[in-house]
């Protein structure tokens, strides 16, 4: 079975030359490279991830993209990109022709970031990873979720992956899990998947984690195995990586063994278009 995570940040130190963003803390005290990573990855049976700059690290695709050009079996890129930058949907013509770059991710969780979901200020960017075919994933929480269910009924053929299920930060088990209803329906819309990710920072629970099951089989039963992508966010995960990745593989019974190859990697990179 091919294993291949949704969301792994890799990231460098905090220097006068490349600072972090002030007030954002990393999930890590020491910075993660892509040679720790993929001694991590190595151990817990990953052969693949998808790697995602940090908010804390400003934005910068740099050490990313370094990782999957460095190593292209193993990682690819979910790049960050300026949406309110007036050229943003302008790079999306060339955006995929950037060595290990499959696509961008953004985030609308915090309020003044939610504000362009609002004034739909983001229209032109939208249609032009449409047009481009260059995939987006988003992290948003469930109550902003009839903006993205109608940016995906304007745009049928941008495909869009939500990260972490759109659960709300810091929140765990019944209260983050209290309005899933919202993100289970919008799997009417098939051009959205989702990103079954650090799961098990969301519960208080410990591994298997079973308070977490009832709540991702509703997910398999609305997406379908092959719309639900299996992920840990690393670097703030509160267990073992081989315990994220066992949790499915191992601890789930209804799960068959073609519904964990799609969720463990085999949807992600037919959906991203890794080879």
């Amino acid at each position: 079975m091919l294993i291949a995570d949704a969301q792994v940040h890799v990231w460098g130190p905090d220097t006068p030359q490349r600072p972090w963003v002030p007030g954002l803390t990393p999930h890590r005290a020491v910075p993660l490279d892509a040679e720790g990573l993929l001694r991590e990855m190595d151990v817990a049976g990953v052969q693949r991830a998808i790697l995602i700059p940090p908010s804390w690290d400003g934005g910068r695709n740099d050490l990313a993209l370094e990782a999957a050009q460095r190593y292209p079996d193993r990682f690819a890129v979910m790049g960050r990109i300026d949406t309110q930058a007036p050229n943003a949907p302008q790079f999306m013509a060339t955006w995929r022709t950037q060595p290990g770059m499959l696509g961008f991710r953004c985030s609308f969780n915090r309020p003044h970031e939610a504000a362009a979901l609002l004034d739909q200020s983001l229209e032109p960017l939208w249609s032009a990873a449409e047009v481009h075919a260059v995939p987006v994933m988003i992290f948003t929480t469930h109550d902003k979720l009839h903006y993205i269910d109608d940016i995906a009924g304007r745009h049928p053929q941008l495909r869009i992956a939500l990260s972490h299920l759109s659960l709300p930060m810091w929140k765990k088990d019944d209260e983050a899990f209290a309005n899933l209803d919202l993100l289970l329906a919008l799997a009417k819309r098939s051009n959205v998947a989702v990103k079954a990710s650090a799961l098990p920072a969301y519960t208080d629970d410990s591994y298997p984690y079973r308070k977490l099951h009832g709540y991702l089989r509703r997910v398999v039963d609305a997406y379908g195995p092959r719309r639900v992508f299996w992920g840990t966010d690393l670097a703030r995960l509160p267990c073992a990586y081989s315990q994220a990745v066992k949790m499915i593989t191992e601890e789930i019974s209804w799960l068959t063994a073609e519904d964990k190859a799609w969720i463990m990697g085999r949807g992600l990179c037919e959906w991203l278009r890794w080879k």
